[in-house]
């Protein structure tokens, strides 16, 4: 009995070895490759304990390849997580401060507004941005003296790509003019597509909501 219980001990240590030169060629892989991976030392593990482990071993067993494929877990696709994230917080960001400069403006400093808006821009909107604020806002809003002040209330993401995303932004925009008494408070909400341009999040569109 002894020796058979110091057998099984020994076999299990044998299959933990495997299991750890496993882990090991797990570390190398990513994605489904790494997901295959886990899915065979378990099975292998427990494939062994059932043909070597007595009872109590093969509960012991189980429990440490339980452990294991929850280290793997965390190890392998947390990280992961925290790289979608984060991407999705810059994306967002950058909507949002695209967003904002987009939409305020005013006519004492407005040159610099448009300018400081055109740095979130890229591609055919940047195009269509310079020539639009150039034939209709910069005359409206220096003729009428206007000032607009955007404020992000809430933003998120519709779509996240490695090169480009969707994101929804909900604003409110206070318009100030001196032929009107009370500013003039609305609520908004703007699609703002991004694309990624040397590593940094511009915005090549911007739908109005609703």
């Amino acid at each position: 009995m002894a020796k058979e219980a110091e057998e099984s001990i020994e076999h299990t240590e044998a299959a933990l070895d495997n299991a750890d030169s496993i882990i090991d060629d797990v570390d190398a892989r990513s994605g489904g490759e790494a997901a295959d991976a886990v899915v065979v030392m378990i099975g292998r593990l427990i494939g062994h304990a059932r043909s070597h482990s007595r009872p109590i071993l093969l509960v012991a067993l189980v429990i440490a390849t339980i452990g294991l494929a929850a280290g793997l877990f965390f190890s392998l696709y947390r990280p992961d997580r925290e790289i979608d994230d984060h991407a999705a917080s810059q994306a967002i960001q950058a909507a949002s401060d695209g967003a904002v400069a987009l939409l305020s403006y005013s006519s004492d400093s407005l040159d610099r507004d448009l300018a400081e808006a055109k740095t979130h821009l890229t591609g055919d909107f940047l195009d269509y941005y310079t020539k639009f604020t150039r034939d209709v806002v910069a005359p409206t809003v220096r003729g009428k003296h206007l000032s607009q002040k955007a404020v992000v209330v809430r933003a998120a993401a519709i779509e996240l790509h490695p090169q480009s995303a969707v994101i929804l932004v909900f604003l409110n925009e206070t318009t100030t003019s001196p032929d009107k008494k009370q500013p003039l408070k609305t609520p908004s909400s703007v699609r703002v597509t991004l694309e990624k341009v040397d590593g940094t999040w511009l915005v090549s569109k911007l739908d109005a909501v609703g």
